[in-house]
């Protein structure tokens, strides 16, 4: 799915359900950038390298007892999902919230914006790719990075700079 298409069914929609104070561009560029990362907006359940289902749903490949029950649990968010839920009418429960990731993107949107909620520290500036990088290896945890070699995490960091870079161009930043 192209990029201003994610903006329009998913972006849009889920941050008009959140607080209007989440919708910011430096919101957008990290939840964009981290969805094109995750899954370049092409697989809503994770592949894994065998061609097998992953434990991580949605776009922004979400796992349940991770970034989902880490949303779900936080004091920060906790609320703010119940109320995407609802909106979403999607009961509030880690199992279905996770499972339907898959089929909601609006809902997988929101649950992305909501955990980048969770962390204390103020969001990136838009242009600011390192900063992005920095709280999106702190929040999402991805597992080949964390255990990829020197080359592997030289790519993933390399693979960011370009979804980050696409998202600014197609948001019109800088």
């Amino acid at each position: 799915m192209e990029l201003a298409e994610v903006i329009k069914t998913a972006i849009n929609p889920a941050l008009a359900i959140l607080p209007q104070a989440m919708d910011t561009p430096k919101a957008r560029v990290i939840v964009l950038t981290t969805g094109a990362h995750e899954s370049k907006y092409k697989d809503r359940v994770q592949v894994l390298n065998g061609g097998g289902r992953g434990p991580a749903m949605g776009f922004w490949q979400c796992e349940r007892g991770g970034g989902v029950k880490g949303v779900y649990t936080h004091p920060a968010s906790t609320g703010h999902l119940h109320n995407l839920c609802a909106a979403r009418n999607v009961p509030f429960d880690i199992p279905t919230i996770w499972a339907t990731l898959e089929t909601d993107d609006v809902l997988a949107a929101g649950v992305a914006r909501l955990l980048y909620y969770t962390d204390p520290a103020p969001l990136p500036a838009t242009d600011d790719t390192e900063g992005a990088w920095k709280l999106y290896l702190r929040t999402w945890r991805p597992g080949a990075y964390d255990r990829g070699s020197p080359a592997k995490r030289a790519q993933l960091r390399a693979e960011w700079e370009g979804h980050h870079r696409a998202v600014r161009v197609v948001m019109g930043l800088k």
